[in-house]
């Protein structure tokens, strides 16, 4: 599992660390959701340097809509409905631990 890092902090997985994949092995770990949720959802902001289109890491798709840059790898972009898809998958899989237990 330390072999998959984070395209946003390049911090590895491990057991502790909620992880969601994307596309083509693209990773965002809970923490950068985390900050990603609070610029885009709870502030309703966006990093987009620019008006033009952005290609999100985890899609890749080319978004207009609001984006989370790594402000340590700022080739790494999350589109809000990343965000919003990737914060779900990890309360589900949490609210699925929970009731293993």
């Amino acid at each position: 599992m330390e072999d998959v890092l984070c395209d946003f902090c390049h911090t590895p997985w491990t057991l502790d660390r909620p992880m969601v994949e994307g596309h083509h092995g693209s990773c965002i770990c809970g923490n950068c959701l985390r900050a990603a949720w609070a610029l885009t959802v709870t502030a309703q902001a966006s990093d987009r340097p620019e008006a033009a289109p952005t290609k999100c890491t985890m899609c890749l798709e080319e978004r207009t809509d609001r984006l989370f840059q790594s402000p340590a790898f700022p080739e790494a972009f999350i589109c809000l409905r990343c965000v919003r898809l990737a914060s779900r998958a990890v309360a589900r899989d949490q609210e699925d631990a929970s009731t293993a237990e």
